[in-house]
């Protein structure tokens, strides 16, 4: 896996959690705040917690142990669909500057025996899981986010680019 490998992973990952977000605003407070629905999270638990992982997994792999432990949005108070989107805007910014650091030596070097590039493709497969809970949700609550799967996002790229 390369570096361009990882981009393309992380820009199809920042793709499909837009689409969820473009959705949200205005879903009735029952819905978004609603717990229990998929263990013990409902739509906005669950969109917060994949940022949340997002973050601490791209703060705990830079090195910054201390600000990966802290970043626990989960244990905040529930934001609103729109703060909750401009978090995630917050967050691409700080990840499309981290991601540029990398090199194609670090992504094969081991990290508790499992090559950094392994847990990158995780944290995407990871918002992969949430996004198909909340698309769930949100399709139940008649605002589809529409197709999420990265064959479409593929198709998309080579529509812009050809």
């Amino acid at each position: 896996m390369r570096t361009t490998d990882i981009a393309y992973l992380f820009a199809f990952d920042r793709w499909a959690t837009r689409r969820v977000l473009s959705v949200i605003e205005g879903v009735p407070d029952e819905v978004w705040g609603a717990t229990g629905v998929v263990g013990d999270r409902g739509l906005g638990s669950i969109l917060v917690h994949q940022l949340g992982a997002h973050t601490r997994w791209r703060l705990g792999l830079g090195g910054d142990d201390d600000a990966a432990a802290a970043a626990r949005p989960e244990r905040e108070p529930l934001p609103s669909p729109d703060g909750l989107a401009r978090r995630w805007a917050q967050e691409w910014d700080a990840m499309d500057a981290w991601l540029g650091t990398l090199t194609d030596e670090w992504l094969d070097a081991l990290g508790d025996g499992v090559p950094f590039w392994q847990m990158l493709a995780h944290v995407v497969n990871h918002g992969t899981q949430h996004r198909s809970e909340a698309a769930t949700i949100l399709t139940e609550a008649g605002r589809s986010p529409g197709d999420l799967d990265m064959i479409f996002f593929a198709e998309t790229l080579a529509q812009t680019s050809g």
